[in-house]
């Protein structure tokens, strides 16, 4: 009898190890950090100027609940061209522009400090990756027929 009030617990304690062990589920994401738009042919002439530089540029856009730290998280075209942020957090609800040229950050703007333009006129592709190097969004575009791509 013993025995078998033993064995009966054990039975009971296994499933209930089982019913612990099975999977939660996830609860839905209320929005995302990604990519919002790339103007990728500044205004005027490509003349390499400081403000022709500065007018090209990548919105990123944080649409969650919360504040994210984009610390150690990077921007980058197709031709490796990378941006990286330093200590930022980027509000909910807030979108923060990633310029080419030299300026002082902001809690709006950051700059990447480059004297060369990122960006192609005709065709390139934006990624943005967290610091563990997982991608977060992707934004391409193959046209000259307008300067700007919203993604």
């Amino acid at each position: 009898m013993f025995r078998t009030r033993t064995m009966a617990a054990a039975t009971i304690a296994a499933a209930f190890a089982g019913l612990l062990a099975l999977p939660v589920p996830a609860q839905a994401a209320t929005g995302s950090v990604h990519l919002y738009k790339i103007y990728y042919d500044s205004p005027g002439s490509d003349s390499r100027s400081n403000t022709s530089l500065n007018g090209e540029w990548v919105q990123i856009r944080n649409t969650t609940s919360a504040a994210v730290s984009l610390k150690g998280w990077t921007l980058v075209d197709a031709s490796n061209h990378k941006y990286v942020f330093g200590a930022y957090t980027l509000g909910k609800g807030k979108t923060v522009t990633v310029r080419t040229g030299k300026g002082t950050n902001t809690a709006t703007s950051r700059y990447q400090g480059r004297a060369a333009y990122v960006w192609n006129n005709d065709k390139d592709t934006a990624t943005l990756k967290k610091s563990t190097g997982a991608k977060v969004d992707t934004c391409s575009y193959n046209s000259t027929k307008v300067d700007y791509k919203n993604c």
